[in-house]
């Protein structure tokens, strides 16, 4: 058993919207394809993974660093020796080899993007959904929870959409099954995104809340400007006041702003995250984590992450990943986290559920594929197996 390729493609997710720092009219995101020697069904085995939103393909370091130390290692070196499978720990520490402690930027995506994939090739593998997979191995004698709680992300700025546009699109989401939605703030003056908050929040039935999101756009000052304006409202969530890394002025945001924060989508690695629990003035039973593994070095660094909050107070639960992927919904089932982020309509294909899978109360239920589940959403698995299996798309 071996890894025998490793793949990269950079692909476009272009689009005219923008937050409050910036466009993503140049976005771009790396897919990648493992393919190993395991044959299922007659086809090789191959994973598949893709960084989040919000930073752009990693193309170079992937293919560059990442992929070499990949190929070049033993590859009895990469295998589980208690199970008859790739090892995902050992493939992440050939995937670090030779690389310096701290720097936690853009080589958390690569790692994180080619972790994803390696994941989505084990389960596939053992022939099991990853979901249940990480149950079984990691979550502490709990059955994996097929029901996982999602809500809407959008509410961006764009080009001609007006507050009409905004409440016709947050009324698309509830109409769908959502419960809550997430807005962009602080791309316009204060008074102006007031107006939006309100637009929405008067269209909301008693079940229904919003959540809004400030990517990091504001000073001190300004984040508790708004952090004071806000607080006359019934919000699910105040998102990333201010910069990630100033833990300073979180932790003065979270002294004023009595309500819930949710913060951490921009931090890549353990010892980050572990800073802002530290430093922050996050509270346990108010606040939620985003930290989102294919930005933050994967799943592997992911799950020293859980076991740094467990040690430090905080439950697994209060987590809801950034970055509406279907790798997140597959940890968020199998290891309880709080849910997941979701983009119904944007960043296509690679956003979105497994075609079928439909929002009820603001839950989406599982489907029991193996692996993440790529092969379940055709637009998407269309797009990864032209990489991984190029033969067989073009035959399909």
């Amino acid at each position: 058993m071996r890894i025998v390729d490793v793949r990269e493609e950079t692909m476009p997710i272009s689009s005219p919207i923008r937050n409050a720092f910036i466009d993503f009219s140049k976005m771009t995101l790396s897919v990648v394809a493992v393919v190993t020697d395991v044959v299922r069904d007659g086809r090789p085995v191959v994973g598949y993974g893709f960084n989040s939103n919000g930073r752009y393909a990693q193309g170079a370091i992937i293919r560059e660093r990442i992929i070499p130390r990949v190929l070049e290692a033993d590859p009895e070196s990469l295998l589980d020796p208690e199970r008859d499978n790739i090892d995902p720990g050992r493939v992440w520490d050939a995937m670090m080899t030779n690389e310096k402690p701290g720097g936690h930027g853009e080589r958390s995506v690569a790692v994180g993007t080619v972790d994803m994939a390696v994941w989505d090739a084990v389960a596939k593998i053992e022939q099991k959904p990853l979901f249940r997979l990480l149950a079984e191995r990691f979550g502490g004698g709990d059955a994996a929870n097929p029901k996982v709680f999602v809500y809407a992300a959008g509410g961006y700025y764009h080009p001609g959409k007006g507050v009409q546009g905004l409440t016709d699109e947050m009324r698309s989401y509830f109409d769908r099954g959502y419960s809550v939605v997430k807005a962009k703030i602080g791309g316009v003056p204060l008074a102006d995104d007031l107006h939006r908050i309100e637009a929405v929040l008067d269209m909301l039935e008693p079940h229904q809340r919003l959540a809004v999101d400030a990517n990091g756009r504001f000073d001190q000052a300004t984040a508790l400007e708004y952090a004071h304006a806000l607080s006359a409202y019934d919000l699910f969530w105040y998102e990333e006041p201010v910069d990630p890394l100033d833990f300073e002025a979180q932790a003065a945001v979270a002294a004023v702003y009595d309500k819930s924060i949710a913060t951490g989508e921009n931090l890549f690695s353990m010892q980050d995250a572990r800073n802002l629990i530290r430093y922050g003035g996050l509270r346990r039973e108010t606040d939620w984590l985003q930290f989102d593994c294919a930005l933050s070095y994967g799943l592997v660094e992911y799950l020293r992450t859980l076991d740094m909050l467990e040690e430090n107070g905080w439950s697994r639960s209060r987590c809801i990943p950034h970055g509406g992927h279907q790798m997140s919904l597959s940890i968020a089932a199998g290891l309880g986290l709080g849910g997941n982020e979701s983009y119904p309509d944007l960043f296509q294909p690679f956003g979105g559920f497994p075609d079928g899978v439909e929002v009820r109360d603001g839950f989406i239920t599982m489907p029991e594929y193996p692996g993440i589940g790529f092969e379940g959403k055709a637009d998407l698995f269309a797009v990864m197996r032209a990489i991984g299996e190029p033969s067989l798309a073009t035959c399909s």
